[in-house]
């Protein structure tokens, strides 16, 4: 009976944090792979596999290092969100700003203006989530210029750590998004 007790317990525990597991981080991998589907649909699969991945590299481990990448950028774009939203809520003069509308009336939905905190979080990301994925577009097609421009062993020069840098293409998609976002 002791034993039994002692599984139930242990039991009881680690289904909980199970189940935490998969609650933001789930939510910031799941909107990291719809980015990282968008861009591969705009990019095509070739650019695509040139910024995630390298030019030996399959689809499938370029898609990974993508949402990897996403992931993380999905998770500071929450956390964000959610201290930008924490601030406009606390304004006292929130109303003047947004035509004469209360936090919740502005953001929330239905007669009772319902989730109007979530509603500005999730806005909020998914504008920072939509600029980065347009900076990553831009900055793979500069780049593919570039290296068109400069030569390939050129190329790998510039951005990679040498003249046989297989990642050299990820590399400089990634200095020029950041410079974009900047």
């Amino acid at each position: 009976m002791k034993r039994f007790l002692i599984c139930w317990v242990l039991a009881a525990l680690v289904v909980p944090a199970a189940s935490f597991a998969d609650g933001p981080n789930g939510q910031d991998r799941e909107n990291a792979a719809r980015a990282c589907r968008a861009l591969r649909a705009s990019m095509g699969d070739a650019l695509f596999r040139l910024s995630y991945g390298t030019v030996q590299s399959n689809r499938r481990n370029a898609f990974g290092r993508c949402v990897s990448q996403w992931a993380r950028a999905e998770h500071q774009n929450r956390i964000s969100a959610r201290s930008a939203c924490s601030t406009e809520q606390a304004d006292p003069n929130f109303a003047i700003n947004h035509d004469g509308k209360s936090f919740a009336e502005y953001y929330g939905t239905g007669p009772q203006h319902r989730n109007a905190f979530g509603k500005c979080v999730s806005s909020k990301a998914k504008a920072a989530s939509d600029e980065a994925r347009q900076n990553t577009m831009n900055a793979a097609k500069r780049c593919k210029a570039e290296r068109s421009e400069l030569g390939i062993a050129e190329f790998r020069k510039r951005y990679g750590r040498g003249a046989s840098d297989r990642n050299a293409f990820g590399k400089c998609v990634s200095q020029l998004a950041k410079a974009q976002t900047a």
